[in-house]
């Protein structure tokens, strides 16, 4: 394999467009694959070295041997007699330095120079692995277009052009129907370097897949007065997207539907008909649930601070529109705000209310003003304001610094007022016998809700019998379902024992 015929020159041109691969990383790869062809030849033990001649695009491979007097070792060594038929200007100052001699690559041989061509071949390969890693690695948070080829195991295999990306089951959505040769979009999310190479993991169902569409399509996002804040997204069903202007006179949310609706279906066709609500993002938090939550009506807002929730009260014929179907647009913009989210309609929460103004009024020392501030961030029972954090009430309004622990100890004190305990003849005379097992553990409950009843004003179960499931809420901090439940069980268990 003489590589004067190869055209070196050219060839190292052409790959170096090609496979967009630097020239000195070619005859690098080129010298090697000569030097490794040498040592198949020659021997390990051979000190040999390769360099490309540009001038005439040839690697030459040269041999380094010892000038000695006399030699011992044929394959390091040479004598100065023999040296100096290669080397005319050699004197015998030159005995001990090393003199290389260029090898007619023609003495590798026929399986030496397949041997070369394919560690070429090897080399070339792996370093365009390397451009496009380099390339590709750079370009994770951005998307990509290009042709579906096959599917393996799931995975749904992308062609790039100079490369393959995968698209893993996980990251596909499972409403569309892809095929092979169809025209692809999507969200670069990872670059992995493996042993045997790289790999490119595609997605379709990742929220930055609808950002990224938005910000090709919206010039104003491009430019920097738009921008994308928060992003909800339920693949292939909807997604949220909550948007913010810097400039007064740029609307964000019609910047990103465009004139008819045009940017926006761009996106929607790409998502292959997801829909998409655009909402305006808004620094107060309550504003921003409620923009979230459009197209409903909000007629009310109660935050709870502690729990990071909002109550959002909306008309009664509002309810299903606000929750959407199978809860799928409070759960989007829970998931878009940050906020707990509950909606309930106006005849409901105006009930609850007079049932929280109703039980918090038990709590010495509290006025209508405090009692509507209560209510109005959350308090719904008497144990609410004991576990309150006091530092938190203190941010109420018309609270005062002195009552705040007086009243937490009013709420304490009157979760531990006792009922008269009946006496064997009321027992007798209630429940047709004269002795019963009535203790709370005979009701099997969990021990948290066991600790919390002996806690308060129930000390058996008759104590239960002879309470309300309200009074029962509003004491012990129980959901009125759960008092129902615990009363419920007490019943049944006395009717049991009365049989």
């Amino acid at each position: 394999m003489e590589s004067r015929n190869l055209n070196l020159k050219s060839i190292i041109e052409l790959v170096g467009k090609e496979k967009h691969i630097s020239q000195d990383i070619i005859i690098k790869t080129l010298e090697s694959a000569m030097l490794s062809a040498a040592r198949k030849n020659l021997g390990i033990s051979a000190d040999l070295e390769a360099r490309y001649n540009k001038e005439l695009g040839e690697i030459e491979v040269y041999e380094f041997k010892k000038i000695v007097k006399e030699v011992l070792n044929p394959k390091t060594e040479i004598t100065f007699d023999e040296a100096r038929k290669l080397d005319s200007s050699l004197t015998e100052d030159s005995i001990g330095e090393d003199l290389g001699v260029r090898i007619n690559s023609n003495k590798f041989g026929r399986i030496a120079a397949q041997n070369a061509k394919q560690i070429i071949v090897q080399k070339v390969k792996e370093a365009e692995r390397l451009v496009i890693y380099e390339e590709y690695k750079d370009r994770k948070d951005e998307l990509v277009t290009g042709t579906v080829r096959r599917f393996e195991k799931g995975s749904i295999v992308v062609d790039l052009g100079r490369s393959e990306a995968i698209i893993p089951i996980r990251e596909q959505v499972s409403k569309e129907d892809i095929r092979i040769g169809d025209r692809i979009t999507a969200y670069v999310l990872d670059v992995l370097e493996e042993s045997k190479g790289f790999q490119i993991i595609l997605s379709r169902a990742h929220p930055n897949l609808v950002v990224k569409l938005f910000e090709q399509e919206v010039p104003e996002i491009t430019e920097g007065i738009v921008s994308i804040e928060a992003v909800s997204r339920e693949p292939g069903f909807r997604s949220k997207i909550a948007v913010y202007s810097k400039d007064n006179d740029v609307d964000p949310v019609g910047a990103c539907v465009g004139l008819k609706g045009a940017r926006v279906q761009e996106v929607v066709q790409e998502l292959r008909g997801e829909k998409i609500d655009i909402t305006q993002f808004d620094r107060d938090d309550a504003r921003f649930v409620c923009n979230s939550l459009a197209p409903a009506e909000i007629t009310r807002v109660l935050i709870n601070e502690l729990e990071h929730a909002m109550l959002i009260v909306v008309p009664d014929e509002q309810l299903s529109l606000a929750i959407g179907r199978r809860g799928q647009n409070v759960r989007l913009a829970a998931e878009l705000t940050g906020w707990k989210i509950e909606i309930i309609a106006e005849s409901k929460a105006a009930q609850e209310r007079e049932n929280s103004y109703l039980s918090l009024s038990l709590i010495e020392g509290l006025n209508e003003l405090q009692i509507q501030a209560l209510c109005n961030y959350g308090f719904k029972k008497i144990s609410d304001v004991i576990n309150a954090n006091s530092d938190f009430l203190r941010t109420l309004p018309n609270m005062k610094e002195e009552q705040i622990e007086i009243i937490k100890q009013n709420a304490i004190h009157l979760t531990k007022q006792r009922k008269p305990k009946p006496g064997r003849e009321y027992s007798r005379w209630l429940f047709g016998f004269e002795e019963i097992d009535n203790d709370l553990e005979k009701l099997e409950l969990a021990t948290d809700d066991l600790i919390a009843l002996k806690n308060t004003f129930y000390e058996d179960i008759i104590d239960i019998i002879l309470d309300t499931s309200e009074h029962m809420s509003n004491i012990t901090g129980f959901t009125l379902e759960k008092s129902i439940e615990i009363f419920s069980k007490a019943r049944d268990y006395l009717e049991k024992q009365c049989k």
